[in-house]
C-alpha cells in the first residue's frame, strides 16, 4: 500500500514541480513561501498579509497597498502560479451537488497556487470562512464570478 501511495504521490508532485520550474523566478519564490505557510497564520491572519510577506521576503516591488506587482491582462497573458489576485466586490456562485454556494469577496487577496485549466485555479488564501486565519488552498473557477472585478498581478523586482 505504501508503494502504491508513493507512486500516486510522485505522479502528482513531479508534474507540479516540473510546471513550477518553468515559472518566472519570483513566482517560484512566492510559491516556495506559500508552501511553507500552509496551515499556519501569516502576520495578523488578514488575507493580504500572505501576499505582503511573500513579496517582502523576496524584495519584490509593490505599492504597499493593493497593487502587488505588474498588472496583467488575463485575456492577453496566461495566469501563472505565484501570481496574486486582488478581488474587489466579487461574488462567486456555483453548484455543489444540490446546493448553490455563494461566496462574497468585498476586498480580498489570494495567491494563485496552481492553474488547472483556462478558468480553473487553486488559490492559497487566509482569512476565509473555509480556513479561518490560517493559509489553505481551495479551488476557484473564474467562470463562476458573476459580479465584481479581479486584478491579477505578476511579482516584479
Amino acid at each position: 500500500m505504501r508503494i502504491f501511495i508513493a507512486i500516486l504521490a510522485s505522479l502528482f508532485i513531479i508534474p507540479v514541480m516540473a510546471q513550477r520550474e518553468k515559472l518566472p523566478e519570483l513566482n517560484q519564490q512566492v510559491l516556495k513561501y506559500v508552501d511553507q505557510q500552509i496551515g499556519k497564520k501569516v502576520g495578523r491572519g488578514e488575507c493580504w498579509d500572505l501576499a505582503q510577506e511573500a513579496l517582502d521576503g523576496i524584495s519584490a516591488k509593490w505599492d504597499g497597498n493593493l497593487k502587488f506587482g505588474r498588472l496583467i491582462n488575463p485575456k492577453r497573458e496566461a495566469i501563472l502560479p505565484g501570481d496574486i489576485i486582488q478581488f474587489e466586490k466579487v461574488r462567486v456562485k456555483f453548484q455543489d451537488g444540490n446546493f448553490e454556494i455563494t461566496e462574497n469577496y468585498q476586498h480580498h487577496t489570494a495567491i494563485v497556487y496552481e492553474v488547472e485549466g483556462k478558468t480553473q485555479l487553486q488559490i492559497a488564501q487566509q482569512n476565509t470562512s473555509y480556513s479561518g486565519k490560517k493559509v489553505a488552498v481551495s479551488p476557484l473557477d473564474l467562470k463562476n464570478i458573476d459580479r465584481g472585478k479581479i486584478f491579477i498581478y505578476r511579482p516584479t523586482k
